[in-house]
């Protein structure tokens, strides 16, 4: 097992009277995909805020690359890399120069800019003023902004938002060979889809605490309902019936059918990660 990456051990943040999170404890480790997911207002963004330094805890002890939070936050800060859910770059600039400012900043040297920007297929664009840029572009320049001085974690909301297909494949796979390089990638997605594909594990938050966090794979299999569809015919009609296969009655009721009459098809009902989060959360908020 690789060593923690970020340790979050009872977070408590309130505003006021409102607790936006309450008692939340996680370990992500080195070199993880790992998924921040939550309905609107569960409390994530806050929880970023507070790893990047921008949000005092109001309790809590956090450790981020071995390095509390906030105490010790001037030694994390270039330890890491944030890809906000909106774009923040100077218009007036061109891709590479964009690039180059926050490579200064860095004290990195200027080869990483066009490194960057080849990675995220953007050399081409890259004399190109910004305010040029499609909604597409401006992300994949942001990301390719962030990974420049190779941080040890990043932290994405919304990583392939705005993205055509094509760039959203270029994106996710970039954050796999990030994640095999040793990277922590900690994510927040409303794109059910793009967890199953990419995240080694995944917490789910909700009315700012921890409901489960597991792999994707081990929530479908522990919440997936056990529903077959027959179809039959039957005095000259089509008839369609659900059966649930964890009910006696009705795994009779298939037997019967399959044995008696004249069967079309039997399949089983899809049930995918975005099933899981529709069931965790609405179970959540009952």
């Amino acid at each position: 097992m690789s060593a923690p990456a970020i340790e979050i051990d009872n977070l408590v943040v309130k505003f006021g009277r409102f607790t936006a999170v309450n008692g939340l404890s996680l370990t992500v480790n080195e070199g993880e995909l790992f998924g921040f997911l939550g309905p609107n207002g569960a409390g994530k963004t806050t929880t970023i805020k507070v790893l990047i330094g921008s949000l005092r805890p109001s309790e809590g002890n956090i450790r981020v690359a071995g390095f509390q939070i906030p105490a010790e936050f001037e030694r994390v800060k270039q330890q890491f890399g944030y890809v906000p859910d909106t774009e923040n770059h100077v218009e007036e600039f061109t891709g590479r120069e964009n690039l180059e400012l926050f490579a200064r900043l860095y004290d990195l040297p200027l080869s990483t800019v066009d490194e960057s920007l080849a990675r995220l297929e953007l050399s081409e664009a890259a004399d190109v003023v910004v305010s040029a840029y499609s909604k597409g572009m401006r992300r994949k320049l942001l990301i390719a902004r962030e990974i420049m001085h190779r941080p040890k974690i990043l932290y994405f909301d919304e990583p392939t938002a705005n993205l055509d297909a094509h760039s959203t494949e270029l994106v996710r796979e970039l954050l796999r060979e990030l994640a095999s390089e040793g990277t922590t990638i900690f994510l927040t997605t409303h794109n059910m889809e793009e967890v199953e594909q990419i995240c080694d594990r995944v917490a789910i938050l909700c009315r700012g605490e921890l409901v489960e966090c597991d792999t994707p794979t081990n929530f479908v299999t522990r919440h997936a309902v056990r529903i077959v569809k027959a179809q039959f015919e039957q005095e000259g009609e089509v008839v369609r019936e659900s059966l649930d296969l964890d009910l006696d009655d009705q795994r009779e009721r298939l037997a019967e059918i399959i044995r008696t009459e004249m069967c079309v098809r039997v399949h089983s009902q899809e049930f995918d990660f975005q099933d899981v989060f529709l069931k965790i959360t609405g179970q959540a908020y009952t």
